[in-house]
């Protein structure tokens, strides 16, 4: 009988039926001024939402960043952004030298992995972005 109700359940059990239009994580900044400019510098859009807080988008895609600092919160937190071609993107990396602007801002040459190729980047918050290429 158990096993009928699991049965039953599942074959009534809705879906939710997504409608996305986009996702916006928030991230967080310990230096709120530092990293609006950071990611000006890395090809961003900033628009203020408040004092302590903006949008930054690219292309359609976005995320919030707050004038908000929790150690845990932010050394646990990374960010993957898919990118056409990860070697024209890692070569733009260089090129704006970040690492000189920013203390703390850290590059990681591209790795070739199973599904892709992607490389990394260190904020001045310590926020991990993953820029990534699948494979084709």
């Amino acid at each position: 009988m158990e096993q009928n109700l699991q049965s039953s359940n599942s074959q009534t059990k809705k879906t939710m039926e997504h409608k996305a239009k986009s996702i916006r994580p928030f991230i967080g900044a310990e230096n709120f001024d530092v990293s609006r400019s950071f990611y000006r510098d890395l090809g961003f859009e900033e628009s203020a939402v408040a004092h302590n807080m903006s949008y930054f988008k690219t292309e359609g895609f976005g995320f919030y960043l707050q004038n908000a600092y929790v150690k845990d919160w932010i050394d646990n937190t990374m960010v993957f952004l898919e990118v056409e071609d990860v070697s024209r993107h890692w070569n733009e990396l260089l090129a704006l030298n970040l690492p000189a602007k920013y203390n703390r801002v850290k590059l990681t040459p591209i790795r070739n992995l199973p599904w892709g190729r992607e490389c990394f980047l260190h904020d001045p918050s310590g926020i991990l972005w993953h820029f990534g290429e699948f494979n084709k």
